[in-house]
């Protein structure tokens, strides 16, 4: 078996897509100037090979299984927005760049990548204002119910009325999201991709898809866990 040192970034790519997004962040050709080693590749943008080696080795490591549930809600705020906010944020350019690539060299004959950059651009544009007005607006009214609740004190009225109607406009904005990512489905045929497709192709499809993964989880731990909770904490303040 070869090892990751006598591989070329090409064959890197060919055998775990994933590993093009490692290979994207730092500038390294993974389509059309794969065809030599990572090592080599590392040493052309003086990148520290030892680095990109680290982040290779790592790319498959399932993520842990959490008991979201028991989690303390200012913990889970901080993770949502340390994790997947952060997530999002880091994905947006990567996708954007991988999409207009394609559309650039494939729109002629694949019409359909068009719309989908179309889609996710909107997609993108949605979520960013959406998670400003989370940081802005409702995480932080939450974390002042949590600290009224830890330290005493009265509920007063915010100017949104009650958290219930912010978290109707949050969640309205997931099911747009999330509507958004049902046409991107059915465009790529849940991720197949066309005969012949290059790896910058095959590196936006499992981008794609790895976002919307994370998108679901993202709102499962909002509409699910964070939201009914914060609604439950607030009622409890007012009937105090």
């Amino acid at each position: 078996m070869m090892t990751i040192e006598e591989k070329t970034v090409a064959q890197m790519v060919a055998e775990n897509i994933k590993t093009a997004h490692i290979f994207k962040k730092y500038g390294i050709d993974f389509c059309c100037g794969g065809g030599i080693s990572i090592d080599k590749a590392c040493k052309k943008k003086n990148i520290d090979f030892s680095a990109v080696k680290e982040e290779l080795l790592a790319v498959d490591e399932a993520p842990r299984a959490y008991e979201y549930n028991k989690w303390e809600l200012g913990f889970l705020i901080d993770h949502i927005v340390n994790v997947h906010h952060t997530y999002v944020e880091d994905a947006i350019p990567l996708i954007i760049q991988y999409a207009d690539r394609v559309v650039e060299v494939h729109g002629h004959y694949h019409t359909n990548v068009i719309e989908i950059s179309k889609l996710f651009k909107e997609a993108a544009n949605e979520l960013t204002s959406h998670m400003k007005k989370e940081e802005i607006i409702l995480f932080p009214y939450i974390k002042k119910l949590i600290n009224l609740k830890e330290k005493g004190g009265y509920v007063t009225r915010p100017p949104f009325g009650t958290v219930s109607n912010p978290i109707r406009m949050m969640e309205t904005e997931h099911e747009l999201v999330g509507d958004i990512f049902k046409e991107i489905d059915k465009l790529t045929n849940n991720y197949t991709l066309p005969e012949g497709a290059c790896n910058t192709f095959n590196a936006l499809y499992a981008k794609l898809e790895e976002f919307e993964n994370d998108l679901h989880q993202h709102i499962h731990l909002e509409n699910n866990i964070l939201h009914p909770k914060a609604i439950q904490l607030e009622n409890e303040l007012q009937n105090n």
